[in-house]
């Protein structure tokens, strides 16, 4: 694969709004583990191989397990996951895809039952946010692989 545009040349220009909504979520009330999980969960679905690689290492610099991070894809078929990131999960999954051009009423119900009506839209925004990131990094073929763990984080003032 050969790299298209340098993104990162075009960060300052591109990303100023972007950056204030990264530190928006990290204000936010949600668990930042919870938020990782998330963010690699939908670019495992995007297929975002640079998220992926940023994401699996900032769970793993943050304690998160090598058996959580492997199972993330099959995440229903296990017992692993709370109730919480459960319905985060499906909620993610949910948004990402659009099938039939909607969210169901049944995972909704999920997300109500995990989240507050303002949790839900941060997290909502996440999952947007991620697959923004996902498809920049794809469509200009960002190489994977180099990311040390925090290297993009943002601190809130």
């Amino acid at each position: 694969m050969q790299k298209r545009i340098n993104l990162f040349e075009h960060r300052s220009n591109v990303s100023k709004d972007l950056q204030s909504l990264v530190v928006y979520l990290g204000k936010s009330s949600l668990e930042k583990n919870l938020l990782h999980l998330v963010e690699t969960r939908v670019s495992q679905l995007n297929g975002c191989a640079f998220c992926l690689d940023m994401h699996t290492k900032d769970l793993r610099a943050e304690g998160e397990t090598e058996q959580r991070i492997y199972l993330l894809s099959a995440w229903r078929e296990t017992s692993l996951y709370t109730g919480r990131e459960q319905a985060a999960l499906a909620w993610a999954e949910a948004v990402t895809k659009l099938e039939n051009g909607q969210v169901s009423d049944e995972v909704y119900e999920q997300a109500l039952q995990e989240f507050s009506e303002k949790e839900l839209v941060d997290l909502t925004l996440t999952i947007n946010s991620i697959n923004l990131y996902n498809r920049f990094n794809i469509a200009f073929q960002t190489p994977a692989g180099d990311y040390q763990p925090g290297q993009f984080a943002v601190h809130a003032n």
